[in-house]
């Protein structure tokens, strides 16, 4: 799948070239997260210069293990390198970092399908107990304390998780670890580590499921549950329940922190985000990253190519995202990412783990 995207791309950048113009491409693949923010910002590209940007989703895992093997030029991942992909993905960038960059921003929807509950909210200790197939049935006391005066059917619970090796599925497992860790004993990984549960692969399998089987519920990004017309859970992360909405998700992303402040390489402090309880905000969030090398492609047109499809990302790329499940990013977030692309290509800096 990711051979024949390239091709077509190398084919779409000589027709252009042929055309006249004189065309660059750069390839992605990974992170079925940000897939539609791509597919955005690859139409903005489009309009607005001669690059073309090539992105298959296939998941976060596949997409490290591409750019690892130099079979891409960034991985997208909705989680941060770890261990020994640091190490490979060094060794591939010639010896220089890899730097994750946060171009997209999105909440992470807790996604139903139960007939006659158009209103329902959860709250991480109860999710976790879903997740972990340790409450079966929707009208359980403790889903039925969270939701006074609903009608809650007597149906069995059918918990929807990634099949696939998914950074949604980290944070997730991530976010339950960190606000209901008495509830979630596992460690957060690109694996489902729940109990029981159906499998679905990638964000589109995850939302087709949920909308063909009644009784479901998942996590998915907020664009696969509206494009399915799924019920979107509010969430009582600890100051009463919140509805997902641009603002309250947007407010979350304004407080976000990175791990290192004043590092180029932009990883996300999610533990402090997720442990966050901020009323009127919705924490659950993904920061997928585009993970690049700081320097070291073996052709630098590669790396002014990047830096120049990711500028243009944040100046007109930001706009009409809200209107596909993401969120727009704040000016301060844009200009300390500006400050990362803007050195690519140069120095490498320290990495995060």
């Amino acid at each position: 799948m990711a051979a024949v995207s390239t091709i077509a791309a190398v084919a779409l950048v000589s027709a252009c070239s042929g055309g006249g113009g004189e065309s660059q491409s750069i390839s992605g693949e990974g992170s079925t997260a940000q897939q539609k923010a791509m597919e955005h910002f690859s139409q903005v590209l489009t309009d607005n210069g001669d690059i073309v940007l090539d992105y298959t989703g296939s998941g976060s895992g596949d997409g490290i293990k591409k750019f690892i093997a130099g079979d891409v030029d960034f991985a997208g991942s909705d989680s941060a390198l770890k261990g020994e992909e640091i190490a490979q993905a060094k060794e591939r960038c010639s010896g220089n970092d890899a730097w994750h960059l946060p171009l997209v921003a999105g909440p992470v929807a807790v996604a139903y399908n139960v007939e006659g509950v158009d209103k329902l909210n959860l709250n991480p200790t109860v999710l976790a107990g879903i997740f972990d197939s340790k409450i079966k049935t929707w009208n359980d006391p403790a889903i039925a304390a969270l939701n006074p005066g609903v009608n809650l059917p007597s149906t069995a619970i059918v918990p929807v998780h990634r099949s696939d090796s998914s950074g949604t599925t980290d944070n997730f497992q991530r976010f339950l670890q960190a606000s209901a860790p008495q509830a979630w004993p596992y460690e957060h990984s690109k694996e489902f580590k729940g109990q029981g549960g159906s499998g679905a692969a990638k964000s589109t399998g995850v939302g087709d499921t949920v909308k063909k089987t009644p009784g479901a519920i998942s996590y998915v990004e907020w664009g696969f549950a509206t494009e399915n017309d799924l019920g979107v859970a509010g969430i009582d992360f600890g100051a009463g329940p919140v509805q997902l909405t641009n603002e309250t998700a947007g407010k979350a992303l304004d407080a976000v922190k990175f791990k290192t402040p004043g590092s180029k390489d932009l990883v996300v402090d999610t533990d402090a985000l997720y442990a966050s309880k901020e009323a009127g905000s919705y924490p659950l969030l993904l920061t997928p990253y585009s993970i690049v090398c700081s320097a070291g492609y073996a052709d630098q047109a590669t790396s002014d190519t990047i830096k120049s499809a990711f500028t243009e990302i944040l100046n007109k790329g930001q706009d009409g995202l809200s209107e596909i499940g993401y969120v727009a990013l704040p000016q301060a977030f844009k200009t300390t990412l500006q400050g990362s692309i803007d050195s690519l290509g140069q120095a490498s800096g320290g990495q995060n783990s």
